[in-house]
């Protein structure tokens, strides 16, 4: 067939296309910036691009790099996959249970075909949406992802692109929505090219990363419109079902649209044109619900945000810890308060923050806030992995899945969390470069050296071990504890199937903290945190129990 290649190069006095097979073959200079030639091609072609005579270099839109992200890029057609979810039509957010989870990591053979295989249990589970964390391409095998610089084209370890297709189809089949965790405030320092072909990137801000992208500088309408290409691309040619969009409070824009409202404005009319309804989800440590309201309002216009502030509240509370950031979390008081609105800081004095932080989450809807226990970063940025359940009692565990899964807002899950999985989520990476190597390996050490006394405990980003101790053992799903604390997961996200979505919380506690129960039209959960049995006044009416967890310290009850 023959296809076009095309390239954006403005500075560019020439550029080649060079395939693996032949000589490097000029391209024509159009409007923009633009570079492009149409030549035969087919999956097996492989080809670079050539800048004034320097050295090739993949396609910054490369849509597979099967050699690694230093390789040729390869042609992919997106229209020939036999899709056949026409039909498929997503659960809403007001209705949804998310599951996150790390593709190496998840299922025995750390690919997609592999965890196809479990989905079938996280149907059964009462998964509505899997969040995939993030797949566009990045040096070495192992890696959480957030270092991608191959943003078009899926981790060649996890899986060919029809390998990706045929795991959302198998999905969509089983009634699951998948989401794709997105980067778009940095791309990773090894195999980045995207700097050698054009102004991507700016000086003039920063983030924890380096330089921030332009998306507010000169020629940044093309830089804006490389990363919104590739959400449609993930959205239209794999059929996701939205993005999460990681770290957004990092997107630094000064232009009066934002690139948030630019994305979530196409993500919009793409939806239109194929008949579906994408989701994008934030995450921001913000506190701001413009990103909820609609455009009209002012607003970016996404489906929802991740509250952090309901993680720190619960982890807090059980776990004791107030260092950091879990400082000004803790008590019964904010723990009710995140149960109710979500947001714990609305504008007051934080004092991890010294100075105050948030605004009041004014017409924010229960489900345009995503609210967690665990996820990959509380799990995996600890110095040693550890999962709530290392870290608290069973009866603990058992009440903050009741308090996450009942919540008026929209609960997810990290992989294993349902079952008290015993694996650590440590931060794993398999840098080639050994210069850069050697700089996280010294820079994750530095990093806790003052909470541990023998930093060499800190495992090793970069070997192989820290990567496979993350991997979970589905063996223990049968073993008890796992299989009781299975159980219990399970019949929350059923009883939580029983509420209203628009269902608010009513929430009391005793200032003694002793008790706490938290309401949702014909569902409580009554919680004893006193030491010694005691029972929890209920809202007025008749109520059974329908949950009991096996210290008798949580119980859920149905009206009537």
């Amino acid at each position: 067939m023959m296809n076009p290649f095309r390239v954006w190069a403005p500075n560019a006095q020439s550029v080649d296309l060079v395939l693996e097979s032949g000589d490097p073959h000029p391209m024509t200079a159009e409007d923009s910036g633009w570079w492009a030639l149409t030549s035969e091609a087919d999956a097996t072609t492989r080809y670079r691009f050539r800048i004034d005579g320097g050295n090739p270099m993949p396609d910054p839109r490369s849509a597979w790099q099967p050699d690694g992200v230093h390789g040729p890029s390869a042609v992919v057609d997106h229209t020939t996959f036999p899709w056949h979810d026409g039909e498929w039509s997503p659960a809403p957010l007001s209705r949804a249970v998310i599951y996150e989870f790390h593709v190496g990591t998840f299922s025995p053979d750390g690919t997609y075909s592999s965890a196809a295989e479990k989905l079938p249990y996280l149907r059964d589970l009462g998964i509505t949406h899997l969040e995939m964390m993030p797949i566009a391409s990045f040096p070495g095998a192992r890696g959480w992802g957030y270092d991608g610089v191959a943003l078009f084209a899926p981790h060649p370890p996890y899986g060919s692109p029809d390998d990706l297709k045929r795991f959302i189809q198998a999905a969509h089949d089983h009634g699951i929505a998948v989401l794709l965790d997105v980067v778009y405030n940095h791309l990773g320092p090894d195999g980045n090219y995207l700097g050698q072909y054009g102004p991507y990137f700016t000086d003039r801000y920063h983030t924890p990363w380096g330089s921030a992208v332009n998306f507010d500088g000169p020629h940044s309408d093309t830089v804006r419109e490389f990363f919104i290409d590739n959400a449609l691309q993930w959205l239209r040619d794999y059929h996701f079902d939205g993005l999460r969009l990681d770290a957004v409070h990092a997107i630094i824009d000064e232009r009066a649209v934002h690139f948030l409202e630019a994305l979530a404005i196409r993500v919009e009319e793409l939806g239109a044109v194929l008949g579906r309804h994408f989701d994008l989800i934030a995450e921001s440590d913000r506190n701001d619900p413009r990103l909820v309201h609609s455009h009209g309002r002012g607003g970016y216009g996404l489906q929802a945000h991740w509250m952090d502030d309901f993680h720190h509240a619960v982890h807090a509370f059980f776990t004791g810890e107030r260092n950091s950031y879990f400082a000004g979390f803790g008590s019964m008081e904010v723990l009710a308060k995140a149960c109710q609105q979500g947001y714990v800081f609305d504008g007051q004095w934080c004092p991890s923050r010294q100075r105050s932080h948030g605004r009041p989450p004014l017409d924010v809807l229960p489900h345009q806030l995503v609210v967690f226990a665990q996820n990959h970063d509380q799990t995996g940025n600890r110095a040693l992995g550890e999962r709530l359940n290392h870290l608290v009692d069973p009866g603990s565990l058992r009440a903050i899945a009741a308090l996450t899964l009942l919540s008026p807002f929209v609960p997810m899950l990290f992989q294993g969390e349902e079952w008290g999985a015993s694996a650590p989520f440590l931060y794993f990476t398999d840098h080639e470069d050994q210069n850069l190597a050697r700089l996280v390996t010294e820079g994750r050490r530095r990093e806790f050296s003052e909470f541990h006394d023998h930093v060499q405990d800190v495992p090793d980003p970069q070997a192989p071990d820290t990567f496979t101790r993350s991997a979970l053992d589905w063996a223990e799903l049968t073993a008890s504890p796992h299989s009781d604390l299975l159980a219990w997961h399970r019949s929350l996200i059923a009883v939580r199937a029983e509420i209203p979505p628009e269902a608010p919380a009513e929430i009391a506690f005793d200032e003694g903290q002793r008790w706490f129960t938290l309401r949702r039209g014909p569902v409580v959960a009554a919680f004893n945190f006193s030491a010694e049995p005691q029972p929890v006044p209920l809202p007025p009416g008749d109520w059974s129990p329908a949950l009991v967890c096996p210290d008798g310290k949580t119980v859920i009850s149905r009206a009537g």
